[in-house]
């Protein structure tokens, strides 16, 4: 259960090697979070990651865990529930894939269709469903600012991002009522610790930026951040122009 300042206790990471999810992590076992799940294939990243987590004083867990085999997602997440009850699902998995090989190899572009949505419909079913069941919790969907509208350079990406997007506010209107947060988060470019140094790129956030925005967001109990606030003026904007205009755009 979370705290008495509304910090959950226990979290479990889709995607356990995100930059983001553990970002978030290390942002909440420094506010009390005591237990993290880790799910993602197994590899030394996976392991690399649950160690350093284990250093901050987290009882931290693996499970193995395929974003492409969603008839695995109900027998797998349900085991980690059943080891009691979980406040905060952080849905962080998703591949950025290479849209000029995408476009040339459909299958390859299936792929990232399959692992950022239809992998995501499945996820994040199986654990609205436990969270519902055990009364409480928030489950927090990764977007991204690329699926307010397609672009050139990325639309398949972008595409996907619209779909899982679209999902999670019809999921969070479906959980409303029943004690369980859905909460939709939307970061422009997110610049890994590898990119420091290099130029910025407008209105670009980290993922320590990201967790900070989670944080504050699960306090207030909102179904959107915009990370940065600003990109929300902007999307504005930028969703209602023409498309002769929006081709223009150097983006």
């Amino acid at each position: 259960m979370k705290d008495a300042f509304g910090t959950p206790q226990s979290l479990l990471i889709l995607g356990g090697t995100s930059e983001i999810g553990l970002a978030t992590a290390r942002r909440l076992i420094a506010r009390g979070a005591r237990t993290v799940w880790l799910a993602g294939r197994p590899s030394a990243a996976l392991d690399t990651a649950a160690g350093r987590l284990r250093t901050l004083g987290a009882d931290v867990r693996t499970v193995a865990f395929d974003a492409l085999d969603p008839g695995s997602h109900g027998e797998v997440l349900g085991k980690v529930f059943a080891e009691g009850d979980i406040d905060l699902v952080l849905l962080a998995f998703g591949v950025l894939g290479d849209q000029a090989r995408d476009e040339a190899e459909p299958l390859a572009a299936v792929r990232v269709a399959q692992t950022n949505y239809t992998g995501a419909v499945s996820a994040g079913l199986v654990c609205a469903g436990a969270l519902q069941t055990q009364g409480h919790g928030s489950l927090v969907v990764l977007s991204s600012v690329a699926g307010e509208r397609a672009r050139r350079v990325d639309f398949i990406y972008g595409s996907s991002k619209a779909g899982l997007d679209a999902f999670a506010q019809g999921l969070g209107d479906a959980m409303y009522g029943t004690g369980v947060q859905i909460m939709i988060v939307r970061p422009g470019v997110v610049r890994p610790r590898t990119a420091a140094g290099r130029p910025d790129t407008p209105l670009a956030t980290t993922p320590e930026a990201v967790a900070t925005a989670i944080e504050l967001g699960l306090r207030r109990r909102s179904e959107t951040m915009w990370v940065p606030g600003a990109l929300r003026v902007v999307m504005a904007a930028v969703r209602h122009l023409p498309r002769p205009l929006f081709r223009r755009l150097p983006v």
